[in-house]
């Protein structure tokens, strides 16, 4: 198959590699659509020592099964494969399981190829009348999903009553504002600092795009990008006895004002992944339209990949998601 294959630091090449082989409980998958996340390009800029070269990243992605008992089959693919038998897995929260794995990381490739593999248990079959590249957003939105059920679940008001604020307008960030929509928020702003994406965000319904610098108070809090810097920003807009969720993870060290959120009661908490529950969810609110159109998509041929990730990494992207199509 042709796969894009991340070979250095800031190098990635179009090349062929080996198909890859099910096992038992697993299918082959046609990739129809695979979406660029903030961790491909962590991994593409050296800063994540979890991702080697030589790799093929991605893993936010959607296709069709080949061959087996799913043959034909369109689905989406939850990347992220735990025990199933350890006790945060029996609780219901799989994403904190010791032995979770997630594709494009060795010694699973990832989906930035023709073909890929996944546990049958880890496909959503996806319907007619869906686009496979909107069905690729599962994964990122789910992200958002998690983070906006455990921050209702942790704030002192209804969520149709609380200031909403997420920092960051990728595509966790508008993942996040959305979801935060379906859960009831009515009042929602996304910061971003790029003024180009800024304009494509004013055109999704559900939320308001505004630059950095301009809320002052926030109830809840969804950090997004994850820098020392939008960290404090966090802790200096949450209002006391407010939330702060955390999913960035831009950098791992920096911004958080301790003191103040000692003294004013303000919670913390970070969120990795989401659970298979979470992943079902969020597919069904993207196939039954709780999430809005999904029309801020970029898509490219996997070809040219890497310029999307140059492209990316010199901030001209205006899209919050470019989606590769090999």
């Amino acid at each position: 198959m042709k796969a894009l294959v991340y070979d250095d630091v800031e190098t990635l090449v179009y090349r062929y590699m080996p198909d890859p082989v099910p096992a038992l409980g697993q299918s082959l998958i046609r990739v129809e659509a695979s979406g660029i996340c903030g961790s491909d390009m962590h991994a593409y800029l050296g800063h994540d020592e979890r991702r080697p070269s030589p790799l093929i990243l991605g893993h936010e992605a959607a296709g069709v099964v080949v061959g087996g008992k799913l043959d034909g089959k369109r689905v989406t693919i939850n990347p992220l494969t735990t025990c199933g038998l350890c006790a945060a897995c029996k609780a219901g929260r799989d994403n904190l399981c010791a032995d979770r794995m997630i594709i494009s990381m060795p010694p699973r490739e990832g989906a930035f190829g023709e073909l890929v593999i996944m546990a049958d248990r880890n496909l959503v079959e996806v319907p007619d009348g869906v686009p496979l590249a909107k069905a690729a957003l599962a994964e990122p939105l789910a992200c958002g999903w998690h983070a906006v059920r455990l921050g209702a679940d942790a704030l002192d008001i209804e969520l149709a009553d609380a200031r909403c604020v997420v920092i960051g307008g990728g595509a966790i960030g508008v993942g996040a504002a959305l979801c935060l929509m379906a859960f009831g928020a009515t009042d929602i702003q996304v910061v971003e600092p790029n003024a180009v994406r800024r304009a494509t965000l004013d055109n999704i319904d559900g939320f308001t795009a505004v630059e950095p610098g301009t809320v002052t108070e926030a109830d809840l809090v969804i950090d997004g990008v994850g820098y020392a810097a939008t960290r404090a920003d966090a802790t200096e807009i949450t209002r006391p006895g407010g939330v702060i969720m955390h999913i960035g993870l831009g950098e791992g060290e920096g911004g958080l004002n301790i003191r103040r959120m000692t003294l004013q009661e303000i919670t913390f908490i970070g969120t990795y992944t989401y659970t298979a529950q979470d992943f079902r969810d969020t597919a069904a609110a993207i196939f039954d339209g709780r999430l809005g159109a999904l029309d801020w998509t970029e898509e490219r041929p996997l070809s040219e990949g890497g310029q999307a990730f140059a492209d990316i990494r010199a901030g001209v992207v205006a899209a919050p998601k470019i989606i590769l199509r090999p």
